[in-house]
């Protein structure tokens, strides 16, 4: 049996009264609903004038009107909800009062207060949040893929542990085990040759937990998920039972990792967001950009650089961020590839899932800062027949294959490389700061995780 939902229906002046009232009776009517009150949020085509009063009389409910402008009340919304203890918002409004980003705009403003926002043809959902963990955590989320959620996880474990905190990290990943599974990056000697083992194995040994293993040096649970929603839920993951895994493990703080602009299912203390500024500037400031946005602590904006983004874009972005979540810290960031191992004097294949754009800046760095000599690049690793032909065509120029652990490094570059009888050697990603005046990241994650441990020790 359905439980009865009190519900808050937004209406417009466009819709002739008569017709919106036969709208709310019919909702009414339904067994497991009440709707509880309305909100005009705008249009006057088929409003005629009168008081507050004389409408809930004529409506049978509690009526509310914003402010007469053009402006959609979104607080009125968010008050509403609140007073009423409304269990979810039913949108009985149209266009013109309403378009595409209005919409988005106030699902991202009723979702945030943890119930569902509904219309004709779509209902979005709050995320889903499992409260399993029984140790302090941040979850690490971003607005999409291959913006550096993985690279600053890995950072922020080394960091982590460096403070004494003894973390692990708990990811996600379309490539992940059927069962949630522990890698001992604190303790196994993760090499080319046993990442090919486990690869033989039939295991995607450069799935995210992987990487955060072998580039942290921490313990870490592999997790697997499918789908990714527009909001960020998943269609399904064992993520919640990795996250009970890792009350188990020797670990005192937990980091929940994202996937994609996928978020992690698990309910932390305390978020960290990863925006990157070459993202289209529209979906990061439209759609569920600023919900995602609205969640964090700390604002990570990454690929703060030419050609990927301008300055001018960094600067909007960042001003965005500072007007919708004022209490979030912002940094933005570059990333600069780091080998895990000596490569001085030998010439380098370097692979890469970073743009081709960015290709010069990368090579310079590693020659400039590790003696070596890059005689050839290709930024195909999630393209494996691409990333074949590039590793055939400058092989018998290398002496070692330098690439990240992402999507094909070990099933291709690792595996054609040692074939070859070049050396591998794999390379991590680190996030540096664009401009002293933002500060130190390394304070701003630290300052992140006091706040989860406090937030934490507060229940």
């Amino acid at each position: 049996m359905k439980s009865m939902r009190k519900m808050v229906c937004l209406v417009d002046g466009e819709h002739y009264l008569p017709v919106t009232k036969s709208a709310i009776e019919m909702l009414d009517s339904l067994e497991h609903i009440d709707v509880v009150a309305m909100v005009f949020i705008g249009g006057t085509e088929k409003l005629r004038s009168g008081s507050e009063k004389e409408y809930e009389e004529m409506m049978g409910r509690p009526v509310h009107f914003g402010p007469h402008t053009d402006e959609i009340p979104y607080q009125l919304i968010v008050e509403m909800v609140n007073q009423y203890q409304a269990d979810v918002v039913m949108d009985l409004s149209d266009e013109p009062v309403l378009d595409y980003s209005k919409r988005f705009k106030i699902a991202s403003e009723v979702l945030k207060l943890g119930i569902p926002y509904e219309g004709p043809d779509f209902e979005f959902k709050p995320l889903t949040e499992y409260n399993v963990l029984k140790k302090p955590s941040l979850k690490i989320l971003g607005t999409g893929k291959r913006i550096g959620k993985t690279a600053v996880s890995a950072y922020a474990a080394r960091l982590i542990h460096e403070n004494k905190y003894n973390p692990c990290v708990v990811a996600m990943g379309r490539g992940g085990p059927e069962e949630p599974e522990i890698v001992r990056g604190d303790q196994l000697e993760i090499t080319p040759q046993f990442l090919m083992e486990q690869s033989d194995k039939g295991v995607h040994a450069a799935s995210d937990h992987w990487e955060d293993a072998l580039m942290s040096r921490t313990l870490t649970i592999g997790c697997r998920r499918c789908g990714g929603g527009m909001v960020g839920d998943v269609f399904i993951t064992n993520m919640k039972k990795g996250a009970k895994l890792a009350n188990d493990v020797d670990a005192d703080f937990v980091i929940m990792e994202g996937s994609g602009a996928a978020i992690p299912p698990i309910k932390t203390n305390k978020h960290i967001v990863l925006i990157g500024a070459n993202q289209p500037i529209i979906n990061i400031k439209n759609f569920f950009g600023p919900y995602r946005i609205n969640l964090a602590d700390l604002v990570i904006l990454t690929m703060c650089e030419e050609p990927m983004s301008s300055a001018e874009k960094v600067e909007e972005i960042e001003k965005f961020v500072n007007e919708i979540n004022p209490e979030a810290k912002v940094i933005p960031t570059v990333f600069r590839p780091k080998p895990l191992e000596n490569i001085n004097g030998k010439n380098v294949l370097f692979a890469t899932t970073a743009p081709e754009s960015i290709k010069d800046v990368l090579v310079d760095h590693l020659e400039d800062q590790y003696k070596c000599k890059v005689v050839g690049t290709t930024p195909h690793l999630s393209n494996r027949p691409l990333l074949q032909k590039d590793i055939e065509k400058y092989m018998d120029k290398s002496d070692v294959m330098l690439t990240e652990l992402k999507a094909a490094a070990v099933d291709v570059a690792t595996k054609d490389a040692l074939k070859a009888g070049m050396e591998v050697v794999y390379c991590d990603n680190i996030p540096l700061v664009i401009d002293e005046k933002y500060g130190k990241l390394s304070e701003a994650i630290i300052d992140v995780v006091e706040k989860s441990i406090a937030d934490f020790n507060a229940k």
